[in-house]
């Protein structure tokens, strides 16, 4: 029996693992890094133990400290959760070596699978359809996608679709997968166009039974990493499914899996082939959860205590849909963002799982996943109806987020006919334009209504030569709006827009006010009447879009570059981000090196414009 069980993990999903144990009567013991310690996932747990550090590698990715923590708190069991060393077959060992049950697939499952290459022959070899793996020594056919071969998660992934970018994307793939798994190995598959990413959800007990709790679809992606996942998968009729599953089942049996994990497929028509085992709990396991009537982290704890599944696999009803809310911004190559955020509310009939809170700080340091929003239904139409419409009501103030994308996905109609691949937001343009004036007219309003002398707007006059006016940035663009002061109200603005009476809830803080109406949610910045001196940047200056490491430095000073040429690459929040010229010139300053730590807004490079 699991008395105390330490979450290896952070954010979302430690506090969705703690919600299980309390229901189930298990000790909870988070473990947290220094900028974690005030995180939602402490609070609620039942002991707590500092990693001290920051970043991954000092702190979630140390076994050693994790096992001392466990040990130090009392725990007699550890749960991994998903990510940092949830698939590490070296943690799983370490874990059971100090008398602790790992709550998990055995370590030598999971190593048969670490290595996707090695993992491919041997699910090619138990008769599972695979596509041929490329040597990226001897590429010479494009496109190709190049993966890693030690993770997942769209790390150290990358499609080439030309020989000439061939050898900068494998080198950037290496970087990122050594710095996000420790390991550099990559490989190289043939790229599947417009072909589907389906999974299906497999749980295992030591007594020889094992389910396929149903597929998942996970075709919407940016950076190679799912933004949108559901259950059942549109795609996949009675007898693909009976295939998959016999697929998935067969991919479990060959390696002796016991618990919970995930076996992924590329799916082309009628036609699949492997891509991964996940020897874990996937991130989008709600779907199958809400489907199938199970909560597979209590089923993960049952069969690490020996208890047996029963013989028949439950029934699905019904569709669910999942979506990931990040602090990112779509418009800007998915951006990552930091900072405080200062409300978050998800109202309506959904499941909410989230790592954050109001007041959370979004950590430069973490991957920018925010929550993940579930909807149920009988019907997809009615899933995807219900969790556009939670989006669209949501507050979530302080960082830019992908809400409004996401949005516009579920009502988009390729998707609601179930028409989707894993270039679908390539080939769609969510570009999302909203007219600024009536938001700026609704805060010039809320701004006035909290500057009263007695119960008269400050600036009031009985007789006024003109209206007052408010002037606030939207983005890079001015807005300036004229008001009367006598309808100022705070909190929640009505305006009458062509005769719609529409509100709008308008937040400040600071000097930024957040305004969310049924047109949508924009961030305005107030400027300032008598706004103080701006240090000027030089022409041509590159700064950096944030806070992060210089892994590669492109450009040495005195080259000349074309407008779009990398000069420099930054890591942060798990991901490589290129910056590019923004005009052709001469690199005239280059004041950073490789490894060196920047701050968002430091003076990077300088290109004289020719």
């Amino acid at each position: 029996m699991i008395k105390s069980l330490l979450i290896a993990n952070r954010g979302e999903i430690a506090r969705r693992i703690i919600r299980t144990c309390r229901a189930n009567g298990i000790r909870a013991v988070a473990v947290f890094s220094d900028p974690d310690a005030d995180a939602p996932h402490v609070r609620e747990a039942d002991l707590a133990v500092r990693l001290p550090g920051a970043s991954p590698a000092e702190t979630y990715l140390r076994a050693e400290l994790l096992v001392e923590a466990a040990v130090k708190a009392g725990a007699d069991a550890v749960h991994p959760g998903y990510g940092f060393l949830s698939e590490n077959a070296g943690f799983a060992r370490a874990v059971e070596a100090a008398g602790l049950t790992w709550v998990g697939p055995s370590p030598d499952a999971i190593e048969a699978m670490g290595s996707k290459v090695a993992a491919k022959k041997r699910m090619a070899a138990a008769g599972v359809p695979t596509l041929p793996e490329l040597d990226p020594e001897t590429v010479t056919e494009f496109p190709v996608l190049i993966k890693a071969s030690a993770g997942g998660g769209g790390r150290g992934m990358r499609i080439v679709r030309e020989k000439a970018e061939f050898e900068r994307e494998l080198a950037s793939a290496r970087r990122e997968a050594e710095s996000a798994f420790g390991d550099p190995t990559v490989f190289c598959e043939p790229l599947l166009e417009r072909a589907r990413h389906v999974e299906v959800q497999i749980l295992a007990d030591a007594h020889g039974t094992v389910w396929a709790l149903g597929e998942r679809e996970c075709s919407i992606q940016r950076r190679h990493q799912k933004i949108v996942e559901e259950s059942p998968s549109p795609a996949v009729g009675d007898e693909v499914r009976e295939r998959l599953f016999a697929a998935a089942i067969a991919a479990a049996e060959s390696i002796g899996y016991v618990g919970a994990g995930t076996v992924e497929f590329m799916l082309k028509g009628e036609d699949f082939h492997f891509l991964e085992v996940n020897t874990r709990l996937q991130v989008e396991h709600p779907v199958t959860e809400l489907v199938y009537g199970v909560d597979l982290v209590e089923w993960q704890l049952r069969i690490a205590e020996g208890a047996a599944l029963p013989a028949e696999t439950p029934k699905p009803s019904g569709h669910a849909i999942e979506v990931r809310l990040y602090a990112e911004d779509p418009a800007n190559d998915w951006r990552p963002a930091s900072g405080t955020l200062h409300r978050f509310h998800v109202p309506g009939d959904v499941r909410l799982d989230s790592g954050v809170e109001d007041g959370s700080v979004v950590s430069v340091h973490y991957d920018p996943m925010l929550a993940k929003v579930i909807a149920y239904a009988p019907t997809r139409a009615g899933a995807a109806r219900k969790l556009a419409t939670a989006l669209e009501d949501a507050r979530i103030h302080g960082v830019i987020t992908n809400r409004q994308l996401l949005v516009d996905v579920l009502r988009d109609d390729a998707f609601l006919a179930g028409d989707t691949h894993t270039g679908f937001l390539a080939e769609h343009d969510f570009t999302h334009t909203v007219d600024p004036q009536p938001f700026a007219l609704a805060a010039a309003l809320a701004q006035a209504a909290t500057r009263r002398i007695g119960t008269l707007p400050l600036g009031w006059r009985n007789v006024r030569s003109q209206q007052p006016k408010a002037r606030f940035l939207f983005g890079e663009e001015q807005v300036e709006v004229s008001y009367d002061p006598k309808q100022a109200t705070t909190g929640t603005v009505v305006l009458d827009l062509d005769g719609v009476r529409t509100p709008f809830h308008v937040a400040a803080y600071g000097d930024t006010v957040e305004v969310d109406s049924p047109c949508g949610s924009v961030t305005l910045k107030v400027v300032p009447r008598f706004p103080e001196p701006e240090a000027k940047l030089a022409p041509g200056a590159t700064v950096a879009p944030m806070p992060g490491t210089v892994v590669r430095v492109s450009v040495a000073q005195g080259d000349q570059v074309e407008a779009g040429a990398e000069l420099l690459v930054l890591e942060a929040m798990k991901m490589e981000h290129r910056v590019l010229a923004t005009t052709a010139g001469t690199v005239t300053e280059l004041l950073v090196q490789q490894a060196q730590q920047v701050n968002a807004g430091d003076v990077l490079a300088v290109v004289e414009e020719s």
